[in-house]
């Protein structure tokens, strides 16, 4: 085969390794939504305790790191102090345990699809909170766009057939804490140098929200479960359940490390839409047309955005090349006065 045979097999191998990336990340996520909304839902398991099923996971995902990190030692730890440990890694394990404990709390009184939609305002969330941490600049247009997705998902949320106003709560308060842990992962961490992958992260931060969590765990959920005498733990379910869970980690690092965060957000929107219709199809939650008209306005904002994203990124890229090569421009000319010199010196010897 020639050489454009090669390169052409090549890109299609590139490009076949990122549909399957994608396609493992739209499964596990897509699993592990369902997954939990059968477990939670009073309709389906009926095992109504979002706490204890967020423990569990950070349970069985810190002490699979653990064995990852220091017994069987595939991946090498984070160089820390304890002092960067309890003012970083500390706070955003309390605001992803208060972000999981509140959304796996809405599947019991909200449906996959309208939750799918409510999380549209992610990117409003983070933007918001970057601005007010002055880690993003205050865009009229950006914030225009923020302003179009938070009016689509309020029309969504108008169309919503089971609307529940506590469920709503949470779920706002979910995208919040998630939001605000996001950009304080940018602030703490990211500004020190200091860069997780999922083993890594599961491994300083699962132990924090298992510690956090079982505070209103004792609380709220352990004198319910003492109670109810009739349980007796799943293996099975809450096993496979664990997996899902630690396997979407493991995704989350595979695809945007071989892809981009961009695709991870435009695979997100295809989840999305697959979830809703899973959602109206074979869970028979009611999806109404101004739920979809509301949800399409928002859909088009969030597009919009990782676009805006998407350009500035190349941008900045653009710039840092330019840089480059007038740095070695700047070399090359240097280096050229440097042979005139050493030639004339060598001359007027």
């Amino acid at each position: 085969m020639g050489k454009g045979g090669a390169l052409s097999e090549g890109v299609l191998k590139k490009i076949i390794l990122s549909y399957t990336y994608v396609a493992i990340w739209i499964f596990l996520s897509f699993t592990v939504i369902v997954y939990n909304k059968y477990i939670l839902d009073r309709k389906m398991y009926n095992w109504p305790y979002p706490i204890s099923l967020t423990m569990i996971h950070m349970g069985f995902c810190s002490s699979l790191a653990y064995v990852i990190v220091n017994v069987l030692k595939m991946v090498e730890p984070v160089q820390m102090t304890r002092d960067v440990y309890l003012k970083s890694v500390v706070p955003i394990g309390l605001l992803y345990s208060l972000s999981l404990w509140l959304s796996n709390s809405a599947y019991i009184y909200l449906s996959v699809s309208f939750i799918q939609m409510l999380k549209a305002l992610m990117p409003v969330a983070v933007y918001s909170i970057g601005v007010l941490f002055k880690k993003e600049g205050f865009k009229t247009q950006t914030m225009s766009n923020m302003l179009s997705i938070s009016f689509g998902v309020a029309i969504a949320a108008y169309g919503e057939a089971q609307f529940n106003t506590f469920g709503v709560v949470l779920q706002l308060g979910a995208v919040c804490f998630e939001a605000t842990r996001l950009v304080l992962i940018q602030i703490l961490l990211t500004s020190k140098g200091i860069t997780f992958n999922p083993i890594t992260s599961l491994y300083y931060v699962a132990p924090c929200c298992l510690a956090f969590l079982s505070v209103p765990w004792m609380i709220v959920e352990f004198p319910k479960l003492r109670e109810t005498s009739s349980f007796h733990f799943d293996y099975f379910i809450f096993g496979t359940n664990s997996i899902c869970a630690f396997a979407l980690n493991l995704a989350v690092f595979l695809l945007v490390g071989k892809t981009s965060a961009l695709t991870m957000n435009v695979a997100g929107v295809v989840k999305d839409w697959l979830l809703i219709a899973f959602s109206w199809s074979v869970i028979k939650d009611t999806v109404t047309p101004i739920n979809l008209f509301g949800y399409v306005i928002a859909f088009l904002g969030v597009g919009y955005y990782n676009h805006a994203k998407l350009q500035a990124l190349k941008a900045k890229e653009a710039e840092k090349k330019a840089a480059q090569v007038d740095d070695e421009s700047g070399k090359l000319l240097e280096e050229r006065e440097g042979e005139k010199s050493s030639r004339k010196n060598e001359s007027d010897n």
